[in-house]
């Protein structure tokens, strides 16, 4: 009887979304999408977000297969039920006049909120024509700011130049939303060479959690090549610091927790193949290893003390199939093998040829590999084979600076290969080069800011002092470097003007 119950119950709350839409069209005379016709109803009325309508946005994960994978209730949903909901969302704009659904049906029943060339913005709402609303839409308005959970808030914001502004009022938040909401279910990433974990929260925010493999203190083993190495759950934190010092804002927001794996991972997931690989073990503590290409086995099992363990959590980016990304491999990508080298490493000149290929031979697609060419060094990170941005931006747009686990692993060793493409091309933004200027006096000692900045989290420390002071020893190789570039090459034909007011493209309205 009580499942028989629980049952009803549950159809009935599925049920009551189709009778309202229903009933709302009989009285305007209109059963379509209802953009037009809500204007009498308050923000309170409107009343999102609710579980129904937030159950669905929890779909909307940033991996294609995510949403075959997390195992959770909430996403069986039908495509008719799907669209219902999306015409169900509202917007208040503080007037009853100008109530709008953030998402709502086209010509094919399809969110509102959906990549335009015309908008610096990933994500716009669309009138009831189908046009985009010439006013921006803003997720810090007085209504919505308190209405919509901070992973929205913040998939609205991204735009063209950047993640998050420079003081974005969202991403303090959405920090600590990683950090201290409830974790409903766990489950394993597909693909990928070691062991993520997808956890979707309370307020149905997803975000990419990768447990501790490594202590502070331990180094990358010597004979580690760099596509075996271990990915820290540590280097994700301390990337998307040091991605803000660095004034670029392409990490996604990423922030450390300490997990209890027996009530949130093991008593949460649906996935048995994850479920089946926990254990006890001799030292009485709970451990689990999942599945994976590398280091998933019982030998490379990842312990708690006694259950508990870290871990970094980095906030998803929008759906795919809100907001297209596309994949592009690297020039400078490495050969990841043993014996052979890339084609990079054996031709001084690549980077002429690099030059006059699509889309590196015009715009700022260059100068982004030099950002990230720097972002990486100072990481020591090696693995960067692939980038990808926004498809809905075209070449115009940043690179998103994804995937930095393998990053601080040698405090000791200055892997000078990660700077040949700024040595082969001899080209640097104005601004980029400012800031590194900037970082290297003392009293904006990289290392200082660093340390400061990682105070934040919740895990600190992040990085031990050699890790610190690494980052100021290659921090003066890069402008050695760039310093030989300008001395061969000359200033102005090395360092490329971006900042507001100088003549050439600038990386976006008011940027710097």
């Amino acid at each position: 009887m009580v499942f028989l119950v629980a049952c009803t119950m549950h159809i009935m709350i599925d049920l009551l979304p189709k009778l309202e839409k229903r009933a709302t069209g009989a009285e305007s005379g209109d059963g379509g999408c209802q953009c037009a016709h809500h204007t009498a109803r308050t923000a309170a009325e409107a009343g999102w977000p609710n579980k129904h309508t937030l159950r669905i946005l929890q779909d909307f994960s940033n991996e294609p297969s995510s949403n075959l994978t997390s195992h959770s209730l909430e996403k069986i949903t039908t495509a008719g039920d799907r669209a219902d909901s999306f015409r169900r969302m509202k917007t208040s704009a503080g007037k009853a006049d100008d109530h709008k659904p953030l998402y709502c049906s086209l010509s094919t029943p399809s969110p509102s909120l959906i990549p335009s060339h015309s908008s610096p913005h990933l994500l716009v709402r669309h009138n009831e024509d189908g046009n985009e609303d010439e006013e921006e839409f803003s997720p810090t308005e007085e209504v919505t700011a308190e209405s919509y959970p901070n992973w929205l808030r913040f998939h609205i914001g991204i735009n063209r130049y950047e993640l998050y502004s420079r003081h974005s009022p969202v991403l303090d938040a959405l920090l600590k939303d990683l950090v201290t909401q409830r974790i409903t279910s766990v489950a394993m990433k597909s693909g990928g060479t070691q062991l993520k974990l997808i956890m979707t929260f309370q307020n149905y925010g997803q975000a990419l959690f990768k447990p501790m493999k490594q202590t502070r203190e331990q180094e990358t083993p010597p004979d580690f090549f760099y596509f075996s190495d271990f990915e820290r759950h540590n280097a994700e934190i301390a990337a998307f610091h040091l991605d803000r010092i660095l004034d670029f804002r392409r990490v996604p927001p990423v922030a450390g927790r300490l997990v209890n794996m027996t009530r949130e991972i093991r008593d949460l997931t649906r996935d048995k193949k994850l479920w089946r690989t926990f254990f006890i073990s001799p030292a009485n503590n709970v451990c689990f290893y999942g599945e994976c290409s590398y280091y998933c086995s019982t030998e490379h099992a990842l312990c708690g003390k006694p259950d508990q363990i870290e871990g970094s959590l980095a906030a998803f980016l929008p759906d795919l199939n809100l907001a297209k990304r596309k994949t592009w491999r690297n020039p400078w990508r490495r050969s990841y093998h043993k014996r052979k080298k890339a084609e990079w490493e054996v031709d001084p000149d690549y980077c002429d040829e690099v030059k006059q290929t699509p889309p590196y031979d015009r715009g700022t697609r260059l100068l982004d590999i030099m950002d990230m060419t720097i972002f990486d060094f100072l990481m020591g990170n090696m693995d960067r084979h692939h980038y990808e941005t926004f498809e809905k931006f075209g070449n115009d747009t940043f690179i998103i600076h994804l995937d930095n686990g393998r990053g601080f692993g040698k405090h000791s060793h200055d892997e000078l290969s990660i700077l040949v493409p700024l040595s082969q091309c001899c080209r640097m933004r104005k601004s980029t080069y400012l800031r590194l200027q900037l970082l290297a006096k003392e009293e904006y000692q990289l290392s200082s800011m660093m340390e400061e900045s990682l105070l934040r989290d919740r895990l600190s420390p992040i990085l031990i002092q050699p890790h610190l002071q690494a980052m100021d020893r290659r921090l003066r190789l890069v402008l050695q470097v760039v310093a030989g570039c300008i001395e061969k090459e000359g200033y102005v034909n090395v360092v490329e003007e971006d900042l507001v007011g100088d003549t050439a493209t600038h990386r976006g309205p008011g940027h710097r």
